[in-house]
């Protein structure tokens, strides 16, 4: 039996990732300050994290309403397609990038944008390659015509 069909991780990475990195970020600026000085940054940080949690919150009500979870360890009872999931395959993991970048901006702490790009690639090999194991094992041919037709990220 494949190991990915009944669940795709047994931590959940991506919330573990954001805290963790966007600690890391504080501490790292406490330590080894990185400002980011650019005109209207901080009203950009707040734009970008608006979407952010807009992008969430879509995505989370659209999972919820289709019944299927929103935790990254737990086994898919769905294949969703639409909502957020229609443009991005990964509208979540997105949306946490964009919060990091958003906060860093709002912060002025530039540690934010790199970690934002470390997280996306932890993000890609610790949980959407397993997830999409999970969903190829699970959905089959329906998960691959999805995958033709939506981007993993953007």
């Amino acid at each position: 039996m494949n190991p990915y069909r009944a669940r795709p991780n047994h931590i959940p990475w991506p919330p573990l990732l954001l805290v963790g990195l966007s600690l890391a970020a504080i501490g790292l600026n406490l330590g080894v300050p990185m400002p980011l000085m650019l005109p209207g940054a901080r009203m950009l940080g707040g734009v970008l994290i608006g979407a952010a949690i807009g992008i969430d919150l879509w995505a989370m009500r659209t999972l919820h309403e289709a019944r299927t979870t929103i935790l990254p360890n737990r086994g898919s009872s769905h294949l969703v397609t639409h909502g957020p999931f229609s443009y991005s395959r990964n509208p979540i993991y997105l949306a946490n990038m964009v919060l990091m970048i958003g906060i860093g901006f709002l912060s002025l702490n530039a540690w934010f944008l790199v970690l934002a790009v470390i997280n996306g690639i932890l993000t890609h090999f610790l949980a959407v390659r397993r997830e999409e194991n999970h969903l190829i094992a699970k959905f089959g041919y329906q998960f691959e015509t999805y995958c033709r037709k939506v981007r993993r990220w953007i």
